[in-house]
């Protein structure tokens, strides 16, 4: 999926890992090495358990190096609908839970001095049209009912932070901000071996066998054993975890980043350095690297006909948004999928004894699968069942024709984008 773009370029070296080549045991062996899979090491480590991870392909190889680097708080359904979904009990939690993520992700940065151009500065969520405007209202109406630190903005206070008069209004919201994803996946991962934990790269699982009171995790090259199986493997889940994969409809988006902006146009676009998204049916979302690269994203894959397409409509749209930038060039380009699920709530799995899967985080993995990956760190340490946490347990279920409503939102992407600008 060509590469990781930007952020394979930009970002610090991984640690040093290796493929599996022996037979070990541990607490939990945890499948997949992105923001859960290393957020539940790292806990689990700091907790005093033995944790090796067991990743496929690279640290971040998934979803986690792809993304937008937006770190936001709570889900994309607004509070009401998301209770109405997960019932009160569960939606009560999740809520409180999410609307916290973010400041967890900051501080974990902190803590460990990871260096991921970590922004603690908001988001902004940008209204377009009357019902944009109409539903950033919503939303900023039930999250202040909650007490979460948001502010609606109309059309000129808006543009003040955003640098384009094209939309009618913005949400501000104070809990969220951007990191480098691909350098915040590495950090965690970096984090998580510093404080005991183990993980084997190009390390694929290829089968899982009970074993008495525990599983084994098989590997081309060896095997983990454990009583815990924690599997973080999401969109990108395959072999023995398709499961997961199948219960998600694939949603592929794609972000282009310019060459550094000059100083004098740098600082009329996202003077607070806040990434925004809209709230078109087609979503885009924009942010600044730490060099001044403009980042612009938006549903479509790059592959076939979809690279120049989304590439041209890029140029297009971004000299529509900021006119001030000129001529645009595009020094990095590339994509990945966002597993979405059927009520756009993510999914704890139990498919047997002490085996746990937690995914369909509807492009909302980083803050989310930091706190969950703490959470599944702190149940497998028996510090709290699993009934205290934020979702219930469900079996998976496959999602009606999700290669072909996969397939068919990646083509109406590419025609809408094909029509020209649009917003």
């Amino acid at each position: 999926m060509r590469d990781h773009g930007l952020w394979a370029a930009s970002a610090p070296t991984a640690p040093a890992t290796s493929a599996l080549a022996a037979d070990l045991t541990a607490d939990a062996v945890i499948v997949g090495g992105g923001y859960t899979g290393c957020s539940t090491a790292l806990h689990l480590a700091e907790l005093g358990r033995s944790a090796i991870i067991l990743e496929a392909g690279e640290i971040g190889f998934g979803g986690s190096g792809r993304n937008v680097g937006l770190v936001n708080a709570g889900l994309w359904t607004m509070p009401g609908d998301l209770l109405a979904a997960a019932g009160a009990l569960h939606g009560e939690r999740l809520l409180e839970q999410l609307g916290r993520a973010p400041k967890l992700v900051f501080d974990i940065v902190a803590r460990h001095g990871i260096a991921c151009e970590a922004e603690h500065r908001g988001t902004l969520h940008c209204a377009v049209g009357r019902s944009g405007l109409r539903e950033i209202g919503e939303r900023h109406r039930q999250w202040s009912e909650r007490g979460a630190d948001v502010e609606l903005l109309d059309a000129d206070a808006a543009s003040k932070l955003i640098g384009s008069k094209a939309y009618s209004g913005a949400l501000l919201d104070r809990r969220a901000g951007t990191i480098q994803p691909l350098a915040y996946a590495r950090g965690l991962a970096a984090a998580a071996i510093r404080s005991g934990a183990e993980i084997f790269t190009r390390s694929a699982a290829t089968g899982l066998y009970e074993k008495g009171p525990s599983w084994t995790v098989a590997t081309s090259g060896g095997s983990v054993t454990a009583p815990w199986v924690i599997v973080a493997t999401d969109a990108y889940s395959s072999g023995i975890w398709t499961a997961i994969r199948r219960e998600q409809v694939m949603l592929p988006y794609f972000n282009l980043a310019t060459r550094p902006l000059p100083p004098d146009v740098l600082k009329t676009i996202l003077p607070g350095r806040r990434g925004a998204w809209n709230t078109s049916r087609i979503l885009s979302s924009f942010r600044l690297d730490a060099a001044g690269r403009l980042v612009f994203g938006s549903v479509g894959a790059l592959r076939g006909p979809g690279r120049s397409i989304h590439a041209h409509w890029g140029e297009r749209e971004l000299a529509r948004l900021f006119p001030q930038l000129g001529t645009i060039e595009f020094e990095h380009a590339w994509y990945g999928q966002i597993g979405m699920t059927d009520d756009a709530l993510p999914r704890l799995h139990s498919p047997a004894p002490n085996i746990v899967s937690i995914s369909g985080f509807n492009g909302r993995g980083i803050a989310p699968g930091t706190s969950f990956g703490r959470d599944l760190a702190r149940l497998v340490a028996g510090e709290i069942g699993a009934d205290e946490l934020p979702l219930p347990m469900t079996a998976a279920r496959e999602a009606p024709y999700h290669a072909l409503r996969g397939a068919f939102y990646e083509a109406g992407a590419a025609l809408a984008h094909l029509a020209g600008s649009r917003i």
